[in-house]
């Protein structure tokens, strides 16, 4: 167990305060880009919040490979966006899972006390700040823990699997990565929709993602599922780095691919190379070559929601972990044992 050091005093940082003071709270804090060591635990002020804004007292936050993407500041293209020298947002995290502890003057869709889930500001405190166009219900009958990791990689699953996978009943589904974060949902949410889904995972794994769902399963160390008889309809490429002519191969003339992020495509731009070039081949194809940016609305988290409550989709928590080891939680998830997701459990005043 590794706790996050607590930083020496700041004129954000406010040591000794009483825990019950309403203007502060602690939170994960990052002041430059890097390894799991520059992650700090400290007390900073609460966020404050827009006209359409919501304050939760954040019960659970996941922990996702985006999460380690803006802590490192790699690929190096995504500092455009999140900070050239320093993370613009100090505060990591985007799932959140909790309740609503204040809402802004415009906000008319949640009030204190509601039980909410979706993509929030900087999830990694005991407080947080979300549009309330990005958030929704927790599902009836879902602890809070597993609604802290349910929104940003099941509503990319939903989005990869149903409105551009455009999976239908009967088709022949490969999900590459089905044991990861992504993975586990889109074995799931696959199946829902009818399709009859392998899934390619470690040995270890397969029969956690059999038991998903998933019609037959694959290990990718002794078996190249790119290269059985089998062809797909549709192709689900959690966050890969396999060849495209390969994955072209595995589809049917007409099948689609959807990749998922990307990773080992070096530091500069990561894993983007190859979806310009699948986009660029998808014009004199007959197959579907796409990728895409997940959106982050309501929509999408009450649709996932209902799957829930249906029991089509089950959150696959991997383990917890207490907000001051942030650090333990993500080189977790970079060791890649992790079996679906990781969640930081908070307490507010620890």
């Amino acid at each position: 167990m590794n706790t996050l050091p607590v930083s020496a005093p700041s004129p954000h940082d406010l040591p000794g305060v009483d825990r019950h003071r309403t203007d502060t709270m602690f939170a994960v804090v990052q002041r430059r880009y890097g390894d799991v060591d520059v992650l700090e635990h400290r007390r900073i002020p609460r966020p404050e919040l827009g006209e359409h804004e919501v304050l939760v007292r954040v019960a659970a936050a996941g922990v996702d490979r985006g999460v380690w993407h803006l802590m490192t500041g790699r690929p190096y293209l995504t500092r455009l966006a999140f900070g050239l020298r320093r993370p613009r947002n100090p505060v990591p995290g985007v799932d959140v899972a909790g309740v609503v502890e204040a809402v802004g003057v415009g906000v008319t869709r949640f009030a204190e006390g509601d039980r909410v889930f979706g993509h929030g500001h900087g999830t990694y405190a005991e407080f947080a700040r979300a549009d309330e166009d990005r958030l929704a219900a927790i599902p009836t009958g879902l602890d809070v823990t597993a609604a802290g990791v349910l929104a940003v990689t099941g509503t990319t699953a939903l989005q990869a699997v149903e409105d551009h996978g455009r999976v239908r009943p009967g088709d022949q589904v490969l999900v590459l990565g089905a044991s990861g974060g992504v993975g586990t949902y889109a074995v799931q949410i696959a199946t829902a929709l009818g399709g009859i889904v392998t899934g390619v995972a470690s040995g270890s794994k397969l029969d956690a993602v059999r038991r998903l769902g998933a019609a037959r399963v694959l290990d990718y160390r002794s078996q190249d599922p790119l290269a059985q008889a089998d062809r797909y309809d549709v192709i689900i490429d959690t966050g890969g780095n396999r060849r495209l002519r390969d994955l072209r191969r595995a589809l049917t003339p007409t099948g689609t691919l959807v990749i998922v992020g990307g990773e080992n495509g070096g530091r500069l731009i990561g894993g983007i190379d190859r979806q310009i070039r699948a986009g660029l081949a998808s014009t004199v194809s007959r197959q579907r070559l796409t990728t895409f940016v997940a959106r982050e609305d309501a929509g999408h988290l009450e649709r996932l929601a209902d799957l829930v409550e249906h029991g089509h989709v089950t959150p696959v928590v991997d383990r917890t972990y207490p907000l001051p080891e942030a650090a333990d939680a993500i080189a977790h998830l970079q060791s890649g044992r992790a079996l679906g997701k990781i969640a930081l459990v908070v307490e507010v005043g620890r």
